[in-house]
């Protein structure tokens, strides 16, 4: 996918796909395992050993900041960590950064989301608390934030504070689920793997020079493009958490969500044509009307491995 200055996210025959394909976290395998991680495009082949069901569980977050920063020289970690948990480019500055900063956050545990999507082009910093100020400057700050209760009242609380004291904000909410057919009632889609879509194209708006109202602009104009469904073979289980048993052997789950929350049913496991061919018509479908799509347009497909 190529940013071509405004040219590219205006283009109204665009729409965006995402298939979410949800997976065990690697530390519930009581075994020792090769795990192959990629983030920002780098690929890092380690091994783990794993005895106790996430002993540490309190320490995931900081041993995936701590990792991130020191395996990538042009990030950084802001100052109050590990209390502040917050990770931003090592070239934003709040007194000299000249453009939109474009920042992402919430609960962990879905990594390298969204800790892993920052740098040039794409965020300017991922938080968990109060991290607004230090990344917002002169040109403001937009917040991408997925749909879900506890992420919209943090950041929401967090940008209208930041606002009282004068900075400016914008806030975008994604939500690109289409398991569910509409009505969703109060709560709206909830926000899955098409938000890393917005990232990179406000991320690419900001770097372009655009103004904080049109980086928000092209941000809510592109997640109103945007489609997943996800598809899991099992239920996702925190660490420290009781593992769920909830699909059984031989089943697997259409639309679960990336809490584990129930998704649009659960079945028989079935190839993986017939898999997709059903997610494919469920995002697109005409009746929910949830990707403006028609026969020609140009459409960007993304399949998400993990969530």
């Amino acid at each position: 996918m190529a940013f071509q200055g405004k040219k590219f996210i205006n283009d109204p025959k665009v729409s965006f796909a995402t298939w979410n394909h949800q997976l065990d976290w690697f530390w519930e395998k009581r075994c020792s395992k090769s795990v192959e991680l990629n983030s920002l495009n780098k690929h890092i082949l380690w091994s783990v050993s794993v005895d106790t069901r996430c002993a540490l569980a309190a320490d995931v977050v900081t041993d995936f900041i701590e990792g991130l920063v020191e395996t990538y020289p042009g990030l950084q970690y802001l100052d109050g960590f590990p209390e502040v948990k917050v990770v931003l480019r090592a070239d934003a500055s709040s007194s000299t950064y000249d453009k939109v900063a474009v920042v992402s956050g919430g609960g962990s545990g879905h990594e390298p989301a969204q800790a892993g999507f920052v740098g040039e082009g794409m965020l300017t910093a991922a938080i968990c608390g109060d991290g607004i100020r230090a990344v917002t400057g002169p040109m403001g700050c937009l917040l991408i934030v997925t749909n879900y209760t506890g992420d919209r009242l943090n950041f929401g609380l967090a940008a209208e504070e930041a606002k009282s004291e004068g900075y400016q904000v914008e806030m975008v909410i994604v939500g690109d689920d289409c398991a569910l057919p509409p009505p969703r009632g109060i709560a709206g889609r909830r926000g899955l793997a098409g938000t890393i879509l917005v990232h990179k194209i406000a991320g690419a708006a900001a770097a372009a020079g655009l103004s904080l109202a049109e980086v928000a602009a092209e941000a809510r104009r592109a997640s109103e493009m945007i489609g997943t469904m996800g598809v899991a073979l099992s239920v996702c289980t925190l660490p420290g958490h009781v593992t769920s048993d909830r699909l059984g052997p031989g089943k697997m789950e259409l639309g679960l969500g990336i809490h584990g929350e129930p998704g649009a049913a659960v079945v028989d496991l079935q190839p993986a044509d017939v898999v997709v061919a059903h997610v494919l018509r469920q995002i697109l479908s005409p009746e929910t009307g949830y990707v403006p799509i028609t026969r020609g347009n140009n459409v960007v497909l993304m399949i998400n491995g993990n969530n």
